[in-house]
């Protein structure tokens, strides 16, 4: 067998301690387990691909066609088979096995077919898609399987963000950085109610399928707050998201009734935390500061 194939995206480095190795060794060894392991044939890795994981269409003895993925592990989609178990294809791809392999992921899942992303559809069209997929995707989290909770991951982003304000790489106003990483932290102990989110829902991640018009793959589920979960998607709408930042929340807000209050904050959170990677956001989250 010659050298794994990978995706473009795949390859660049970015400074995760052992990359390289788990490119060169890793992974490739975990591909040819898992092929090993559910008796599949596979394909060429899809083009561009991800940054984080090796995903390829895979065929096993029934003539099934689904997607074989193996990712780097990184905690916030440490439960991404979790979250499509308890989903079980509702709303989102279908789970056929899962497995450790080494300092690997790896999920068999449902393939798409005809596979087109949601953000080749105007924008208007998409919210609507995903306010529809994400009604479904909020179940009650199951007390049998300890996912992560929301809050967590907002700690752990907060704290991110204070050790590089405290590093000089935070160039937004002082005042709201702190504001914005204050609500980052509180929001969500103060959630009305608490559901599975996919936390990572955009249109890129809803693709055409035969079975439903519409699927959600590659999702971080975490418990927490329904107003949370539209932000990647409002995030990833840039051009509407800098005409009128307020406008398209509560839009979001009244396509998933939820309370407009809480989603415009949580917004303006996250667009201070993502500020410094995203410059074009602290003036997003100027126009968006509360009071």
């Amino acid at each position: 067998m010659g050298p794994l194939e990978l995706p473009r995206n795949l390859i660049p480095a970015d400074g995760r301690p052992g990359w390289p190795e788990w490119l060169a060794s890793t992974l490739p060894a975990a591909v040819q387990a898992a092929r090993q392991r559910w008796s599949l044939t596979l394909g060429r890795p899809f083009q561009p691909g991800g940054q984080t994981s090796w995903v390829a269409p895979a065929t096993d003895p029934s003539g099934a066609r689904l997607v074989l993925k193996v990712t780097w592990p990184h905690p916030e989609a440490a439960q991404e088979a979790d979250g499509l178990r308890a989903w079980a294809g509702n709303g989102a791809v279908r789970l056929s096995g899962s497995c450790g392999i080494g300092a690997a992921t790896v999920l068999l899942i449902e393939r798409c077919r005809p596979g087109t992303p949601l953000r080749r559809r105007p924008q208007h069209e998409q919210d609507t898609v995903i306010a529809g997929l994400l009604r479904r995707l909020w179940v009650e989290p199951s007390r049998d399987q300890p996912f992560q909770p929301l809050h967590q991951m907002c700690q752990d982003w907060a704290d991110r963000f204070e050790q590089r304000a405290a590093d000089g790489q935070v160039r937004i106003d002082p005042g709201l950085a702190r504001a914005g990483i204050a609500l980052l932290r509180e929001l969500p102990a103060t959630a009305p109610r608490q559901v599975l989110l996919c936390t990572d829902l955009h249109a890129g991640n809803v693709l055409a399928a035969a079975r439903e018009p519409w699927l959600v793959i590659d999702p971080k589920p975490h418990p927490g707050d329904p107003a949370y979960d539209p932000l990647q998607h409002m995030l990833n709408c840039g051009h509407r998201l800098r005409a009128d930042p307020s406008g398209l929340a509560r839009r979001m807000a009244g396509l998933l009734t939820l309370d407009p209050e809480r989603v415009l904050p949580w917004l303006f959170a996250r667009c201070v935390q993502q500020s410094p990677d995203w410059p074009w956001l602290a003036p997003v989250a100027r126009e968006l500061a509360p009071g």
